[in-house]
């Protein structure tokens, strides 16, 4: 089984890696649908304090809707998740891209493996591009 995520280590800080992420997610098709900050969550409800960590939820819906069409379960495994965080060691920047054929794996359907190539080639160029900006 393939790995469950494949990363890009942009070199800038935390925000300017979020917010080119997100640009990048753009040009490939993908809209940010959900944006969950985990660091400002445990320091609210547990008062810890973590490096910046952010959840973003890419959706690409014209293979969000290949994908349901194909077997209504897999909304389970959606969005495809990126996770750009701070390394509480180095302060590296990192951004670690769900990997759809690892998660869509899941399913045996070849629709589904249709999607997951097609997602996954797409979401490896949104790393690339985080790569290539260094």
């Amino acid at each position: 089984m393939p790995s469950i995520v494949f990363s890009a280590r942009p070199a800038c800080g935390f925000d300017d890696a979020v917010a080119r992420t997100i640009d990048a997610l753009k040009v490939q098709g993908f809209g940010v649908i959900t944006d969950v900050d985990i660091a400002a969550t445990l320091k609210a409800k547990l008062g810890v304090e973590r490096p910046p960590y952010r959840i973003l939820g890419a959706c690409a819906p014209s293979y969000a809707m290949q994908a349901l069409d194909a077997d209504p379960h897999v909304g389970a495994l959606l969005p495809c998740n990126v996770v750009v965080r701070q390394d509480a060691a180095t302060g590296q920047v990192i951004v670690d891209f769900m990997n759809p054929q690892a998660v869509l794996g899941l399913i045996d359907a070849a629709a589904i493996a249709a999607v997951a190539d097609a997602v996954t080639a797409r979401l490896t160029a949104v790393r690339d591009s985080l790569d290539a900006a260094r």
